[in-house]
């Protein structure tokens, strides 16, 4: 396949020189003195520092929650969620993807991280990856992104190349695009449909955006992709219905469930759960309803896996 790499990014060579003006990568003028402060002092200051990432969160609670809309929109139509991000940004968007499936069940091909440099990214950096707008595009294309799907790109900077082309392709074809930046005015920002700017402002360490800025990232992904699987009917008021009892303290974990949702006794919720083949919502659902095992699955697949709706059914 040919096509064009926009290095050194998606802005020329007069305007990379904004960048020295983004808010992430200004120096807070009051630690000067960083270095030669005591453990302890450089331990509060870092832990102080996080305040700016919940604050920043808190500021675009109707932004996420408009995006958490959006994608539960498109996966209820069978769509598919793409991450897409790169260094910090995209290894917290591969973390949220890959806590999805264990947390809710989901399919694996559900909610999706696309890493500039690849898989090898995770562990190492590499060069120049996030300035190839076309890889953005490609790395969408590979997977073919129609537009059932939705995408969201990550970028501290907001003017990470590999993320501007992955939205202006998503775009092309028809798919819903979200942005999530720590920067205002940005240019991930621009070419999205939906923006959520988390302005953390400058770090501690100068430009490491690992600290607030990543912090906020990770509370934004975590809400977002939570609340969407709440619609989605992948929990049952606070409990995580359609968790996966993989291990024995998820086993008991789903046990425990069984048995605060209903209160059956502990004999009762495990012969339930053996019977639904360790399917949690199936069994809560049989003994909520009083039915047959076989009659919980009926009903659930019925009310599109919803427990109060398979419940509720007549």
């Amino acid at each position: 396949m040919t096509r064009t790499t926009d290095a050194p990014g998606i802005l020329g060579k007069n305007e990379l020189a904004t960048l020295d003006a983004l808010a992430t990568e200004a120096a807070r003028p009051d630690l000067g003195n960083l270095d030669c402060l005591s453990t302890s002092e450089i331990v509060r200051i870092l832990v102080e520092g996080q305040a700016s990432a919940l604050a920043a969160a808190q500021a675009v609670v109707p932004q996420l929650a408009a995006a958490a809309d959006v994608v539960a929109a498109q996966l209820e139509k069978g769509g598919r969620l793409f991450y897409v991000g790169a260094g910090t940004s995209g290894r917290l968007a591969v973390l949220d993807a890959a806590e999805c499936p264990p947390t809710f069940g989901s399919s694996p091909d559900t909610v999706v991280a696309l890493m500039a440099g690849g898989e090898t990214a995770n562990t190492h950096a590499i060069e120049g990856a996030e300035d190839d707008a076309g890889a953005g595009a490609d790395a969408l294309r590979s997977q073919g992104l129609t537009a059932a799907d939705v995408v969201v790109g990550i970028a501290a900077s907001g003017r990470t190349a590999y993320v501007v082309g992955a939205l202006r392709y998503a775009r092309d074809i028809g798919a819903p695009t979200i942005a999530i930046v720590n920067n205002a005015g940005s240019p991930v920002a621009g070419v999205a449909e939906q923006a959520i700017e988390l302005l953390t402002g400058p770090e501690v360490i100068a430009g490491s955006t690992r600290l607030s800025a990543g912090t906020a990232q990770k509370i934004a992904l975590s809400t977002l992709s939570t609340a969407v699987m709440v619609r989605l009917g992948k929990t049952y008021g606070p409990y995580m219905i359609d968790m996966r009892a993989s291990n024995l303290k998820l086993r008991r974990r789903a046990l425990r469930m069984i048995q605060l949702i209903t209160n059956a006794d502990e004999d009762t919720a495990v012969r339930t759960l053996n019977d639904a083949d360790g399917s949690l919502k199936t069994a809560v659902v049989a003994l909520l309803a009083n039915c047959s095992v076989p009659e919980a699955k009926r009903r659930l697949d019925l009310a599109g896996g919803r427990v109060r709706r398979a419940v509720a059914a007549p």
